[in-house]
């Protein structure tokens, strides 16, 4: 595994942090202006601030965000903030290969190594802020290994808020960045909207944080086709990401990079009024549509491995964009069942399967013939269920869609069910960057201007599991450290 380059140490705490007076004195503060106040945002301004101050560069940053101060935080607020290391010093040696991997060879394995490698510095430096990290234990089934912040996303955007404010950055809430201002081929500000009015605010160097395209209805169905503009965001912040630093970039021949119909999404409970409610009991039962037939094989590997076909195959291809998850008692014997749901609406129960069918909204007839037919099928040894990993215990071939994994009765009362949609958390196509964060146009870095997070591509095919919030925090603290660099004309 490679280790983390000394640029992105935590700073000496032996050496001065205050600038040379003589410096303020004679010449005007730099200005960098940060777009997006979410986990890369938020780790650009502070790495930026504390940079200026250790070097003597006398900078101005300011983070600017369209959401009301109680809302800021995009989807680093409500996500649990999973993160794929090992412990907070180090990650897995296969962690390049792996990404690779996930994006199906298509990805900058640069970008992944230097992710690999400064990972454990930036956690260092994100709990020295404050941010306290633990191994949770992930929903049921096993998986890659993870850290995660005590508090969640929340936790993280308090902290690093707080840690931002006393570095001396300025937030501004409620401003919609609009333009880059670019005048003879040099960036010289950002255009936006606050409070009715439009302005510019000057910038000598821009990072760009501001998230994917996801919240806006017109771009999803571009990209995705007709129902892409009605799926349901995973989490109230997401509404904030609809695509104005991907445009604003691409306005000014930024190069782009990921999957552009590509997008991470999750089942998640129709009921639930919580933040990114998912359900991942599915594969222990069978999954239907609304005329009571299964079309998909609920156990074709662990829920991290299935969850994002299995999403976007309920909101593109099932009536009205809902199926339901079929279960029967023996749900409740798992233990700690409740970790893989985060919804607070309990399942509909009933004792027979005519009465569960007419309380969800699903054809009778159609899920006692489906349910039938899969209990004859469920011939292995029961006994071999396993939650936690792929047990083998497979349904008798025959069944079409197979059942690969987890392939037990349902028999035992009551008959429970979860109704179920897919619902997207961020996009994969973006802005494309090298491995400092630097925004590329026609493959070269494109001066002064920076991009960090999930406005940034890099992603194909499968989301790497728990990567998200995890690169937006490497990313983030790399922009802020490389426009430090160059606006003390190290380029």
């Amino acid at each position: 595994m490679a280790r983390a380059s000394s640029r992105a140490n935590l700073p000496n705490p032996k050496r001065s942090l205050r600038s040379d007076p003589r410096a303020s004195m004679t010449q005007p503060p730099k200005q960098l202006i940060v777009v997006g106040q979410g986990a890369a945002g938020l780790a650009a301004a502070l790495a930026a601030a504390e940079e200026a101050r250790r070097t003597g560069l006398t900078l101005a940053v300011t983070i600017l965000d369209k959401a009301a101060e109680g809302e800021a935080g995009g989807n680093t607020r409500s996500t649990p903030s999973y993160m794929r290391m090992v412990a907070l010093d180090r990650v897995e040696e296969s962690f390049a290969a792996d990404m690779m991997a996930a994006t199906d060879g298509r990805g900058d394995r640069r970008y992944f190594e230097r992710l690999a490698a400064e990972a454990p510095a930036t956690m260092r430096w994100i709990g020295s802020h404050g941010v306290e990290f633990h191994k949770p234990v992930y929903y049921l089934a096993k998986g890659p290994p993870r850290i995660q912040p005590v508090g969640g996303g929340q936790a993280i955007v308090g902290a690093l808020t707080k840690a931002a404010n006393a570095a001396g950055v300025t937030i501004r809430y409620g401003c919609t960045a609009r333009a880059l201002a670019v005048e003879g081929g040099a960036l010289h500000g950002v255009e936006i909207e606050s409070g009715g009015r439009t302005e510019i605010v000057a910038a000598d160097a821009v990072v760009l944080a501001s998230g994917g395209f996801q919240g806006d209805p017109a771009r999803m169905r571009e990209h995705f086709g007709p129902r892409g503009e009605t799926m349901k965001l995973i989490s109230p912040g997401t509404r904030f990401n609809t695509g104005d630093g991907i445009a604003m970039a691409r306005a000014h021949g930024v190069d782009v990079s990921g999957q552009w119909d590509g997008m991470h999404c999750e089942p998640i409970d129709p009921r639930s009024k919580n933040s990114a409610p998912v359900v991942l009991v599915y594969p222990y039962g069978v999954v239907v549509d609304k005329a009571g037939r299964r079309f998909f094989d609920e156990g074709a590997g662990l829920v991290h491995e299935t969850w994002e076909a299995f999403a976007r195959d309920i909101q593109f291809n099932r009536p009205d964009g809902t199926a339901f998850a079929i279960l029967d008692r023996r749900l409740f014997d798992i233990p700690d069942w409740q970790r893989a749901t985060r919804s607070e609406v309990p399942p509909a129960q009933a004792d027979t399967l005519e009465a569960l069918a007419r309380a969800i909204g699903v054809d009778p007839a159609g899920l006692a013939e489906t349910v039938a037919r899969y209990n004859a099928a469920c011939t292995g040894d029961a006994s071999r269920f396993d939650a936690a990993v792929c047990d083998g215990l497979a349904a008798a071939p025959g069944l079409f869609p197979p059942k690969s994994n987890w392939a037990r009765a349902i028999s035992e009362l009551p008959f429970v069910a979860y109704p179920l949609i897919g619902a997207i958390a961020y996009t994969f196509g973006g802005l494309a960057t090298d491995e400092r964060a630097r925004a590329l146009r026609s493959g070269e870095p494109f001066p002064g201007l920076y991009a960090a997070g999930e406005i940034t591509g890099h992603f194909y095919g499968t989301a790497p599991n728990a990567v998200s919030v995890l690169r937006a925090f490497v990313f983030g603290r790399i922009a802020g450290l490389e426009a430090v660099s160059y606006l003390r004309g190290n380029g």
